[in-house]
């Protein structure tokens, strides 16, 4: 059970979906700068869709990148069995044509984007370091209500920090090669404070460990142990029935108002630092709640706003720029693509592709 109220399945794509999404895009203009999903909505405000966009290249980690097993012009071993099944075989070829119509052209114009993208990198004298990605890493556990919010998020979309970080380097060349020409006012930035000043600043936040059992006798005994000088962390650890905090001592991390149920929330944001409830009755059952640190709520003034603001506006004009960039990149480069070319030739060639149209019975009576 997890008490806190962010059901990040709304917001997130199912690993099916973002599959089938890759194999969709067809696209090689246009690099794929999809979230994996919104960030909670106890996220911080003053973060949200400053990088939302890089969160990931799916494209890259959800199509089948294995599809160029063989280039397609080899054709000596191509009938070279991969499988059979009762006498019958399954050639290299048909297993190769089954991988490029799954996923193919998608997986090649990635790497067609990614090989464009580096060749700018490279004129530009851009790299991308360890500390640029992990500073991404960074901010996008701020967005996401911190380390356990992002891995949920990347957890709903079939990858891991690790696939983060090997897709990251593409969308940050693109940062790096578009920002240079963002140009953000003093006018655009008071704007957005004046718009969005209710969502700038924090909220109160508690961080607080709980105990979770079944009954109200569960519940007493464990506050006459705690009262009697039992570890929190300890009875945690040997009688919580909350699964996702246990092994944590029943630490739930810092969270606000609203991100818990109600009983929940209220109990632990009338407790100090160090105070321990008497049992709360949820729908989960009987909480005992530690608070082990709190925030004060921050209201943002204008001047301390003013960098994050200019950051989140040149990310959203990058996000913006991205498309039209990445398609003036496209067509003034050389590209060939044998997939696609393959495809054109064959309906080209196909019966009647090149006939002439047939003359109208009202034309031929001329």
């Amino acid at each position: 059970m997890d008490e806190k109220n962010l059901d990040q399945s709304k917001h997130q794509e199912n690993p099916a979906a973002v599959e089938q999404a890759a194999v969709d895009n067809t696209n090689p203009e246009i690099p794929v700068m999809d979230k994996i999903g919104e960030p909670p909505a106890g996220a911080p405000s003053s973060s949200k869709g400053s990088k939302g966009w890089m969160i990931a290249s799916i494209i890259l980690a959800a199509a089948l990148i294995i599809v160029l097993i063989k280039p397609p012009f080899q054709k000596a071993d191509g009938n070279a069995a991969v499988a059979t099944v009762n006498g019958q075989d399954i050639t290299k070829n048909e297993l190769y044509d089954k991988l490029v119509q799954a996923g193919g052209e998608s997986t090649l114009q990635s790497m067609i984007t990614q090989e464009l993208v580096d060749q700018e990198a490279k004129k530009a004298n851009i790299t991308v370091t360890d500390a640029d990605i992990n500073a991404e890493i960074e901010d996008l556990k701020k967005q996401f209500g911190g380390e356990d919010g992002l891995n949920s998020a990347l957890s709903q979309s079939g990858m891991t920090l690790d696939d983060l970080k090997k897709q990251l380097p593409l969308q940050v060349e693109i940062r790096k090669l578009i920002e240079p020409k963002v140009k953000v006012t003093d006018d655009e930035i008071k704007k957005y404070f004046d718009e969005n000043k209710a969502t700038l600043g924090s909220q109160e936040e508690v961080r607080a460990s709980h105990i979770l059992v079944k009954t109200k006798e569960e519940a007493d005994a464990i506050v006459k142990q705690l009262k009697s000088g039992a570890d929190f962390a300890a009875l945690a650890k040997e009688k919580s029935g909350d699964t996702g905090s246990k092994d944590k001592g029943g630490d739930l991390g810092f969270f606000k108002r609203g991100d818990m149920v109600a009983a929940f929330s209220d109990a632990a944001f009338k407790l100090k630092v160090g105070e321990t409830s008497e049992p709360v009755k949820s729908e989960y059952g009987y909480h005992i709640i530690k608070v082990t640190d709190h925030k004060d709520a921050v209201t943002p003034t204008f001047e301390n706003s003013k960098e994050e603001i200019r950051k989140t506006l040149v990310s959203q004009k990058v996000s913006e720029m991205s498309s039209t960039w990445m398609q003036t990149l496209t067509s003034g480069a050389k590209i060939t693509n044998t997939l696609t070319d393959a495809k054109k030739a064959e309906a080209s060639a196909a019966p009647g592709a090149s006939a002439a149209p047939e003359a109208s019975p009202s034309a031929a009576a001329k």
